[in-house]
C-alpha cells in the first residue's frame, strides 16, 4: 500500500458544515496518538483497508459506550471533527497510522481517540470480478438451486483462507442464537451466482444442511 497523496482543494476551517454522505460506511476507528506532530493510530475493521487508503475524507462520529453515544469531548477539551481530510496514511507494523489537516499536535491527535470512521461507499475502490465488500452483501436474500429461501445475510465470518455467511432464515428477526443461523461457505464451491442489483444470492445448499 502506497501514501495517499496530498489533498489538493484549498484547506478550510476544521469547524466547517460538514455534509454526511448517505452511503456513508463504518470502516474503522482512531486508537491513539502517535507521535508528537499529529499523527494517529487507526484500526480497520476489514483485514484489507483499500477503503481507508482509497478516500481522503473521512467522516467521524463520537464512540459508543454500551449501546449509547460517548460524551462530546472524549479524553480532551477539543471538541471531534465532524470530518478529517487525510494528508498521510500509511501501514505501521501491523496497523496503520494517518495525519491529517488542523491535527498539528499531539493533544490534538489524542482528541480523536476512539472516533469511529466512516467513508462514502462510491469511495471505494472497484473491487475484482468475483470478488465483493461485505457491506455490499449484507442484508442479500439467499436462496437455493430448488428455489427455496435460505433466509438474509445478517452479516459474515472471516474464517481465514474464506468468509463465511452468517444467515438468519425467514421468520426469524436479528439478533438470534448462534444454532438458529445458517452458515454457508462464502466460495465457489456453494455460492452459484451474486446478483447486487436484484439482491439475491443463489447457493448450492439445502434447507436441512
Amino acid at each position: 500500500m502506497t501514501r495517499a497523496p496530498a489533498d489538493p482543494r484549498p484547506s478550510s476551517s476544521a469547524t466547517e458544515e460538514v455534509s454526511w454522505p448517505e452511503d456513508a460506511i463504518e470502516v474503522g476507528c482512531v486508537l491513539d496518538a502517535w507521535g508528537v506532530k499529529g499523527w494517529f493510530k487507526v484500526q480497520a475493521y476489514s483485514s484489507d483497508a483499500q477503503a481507508l487508503f482509497s478516500s481522503r475524507r473521512w467522516f467521524l462520529k463520537r464512540p459508543e459506550i454500551g449501546g449509547q453515544a460517548a460524551p462530546a469531548v472524549p479524553q480532551s477539551t477539543k471538541a471531534l471533527p465532524a470530518l478529517l481530510k487525510i494528508l498521510s496514511i500509511r501501514e505501521h507494523g501491523e496497523g496503520l497510522v494517518a495525519n491529517a489537516q488542523h491535527i498539528a499536535d499531539r493533544n490534538a491527535a489524542e482528541a480523536l481517540r476512539g472516533a469511529r470512521i466512516f467513508i462514502s461507499r462510491s469511495a471505494f475502490p472497484a473491487a475484482d470480478p468475483d470478488e465483493y465488500y461485505w457491506v455490499d452483501l449484507i442484508g442479500l436474500s439467499v436462496v437455493n438451486r430448488q428455489g427455496e429461501t435460505l433466509g438474509q445475510v445478517e452479516g459474515l465470518i472471516d474464517a481465514g483462507p474464506h468468509s463465511v455467511l452468517r444467515i438468519i432464515p425467514p421468520g426469524l428477526v436479528a439478533p438470534v442464537k448462534p444454532d438458529q443461523e445458517r452458515l454457508v461457505p462464502f466460495v465457489a464451491r456453494f455460492v452459484d451466482d451474486v446478483d447486487l442489483e436484484q439482491r439475491v444470492i443463489t447457493v448450492d445448499w439445502g434447507l436441512d444442511f
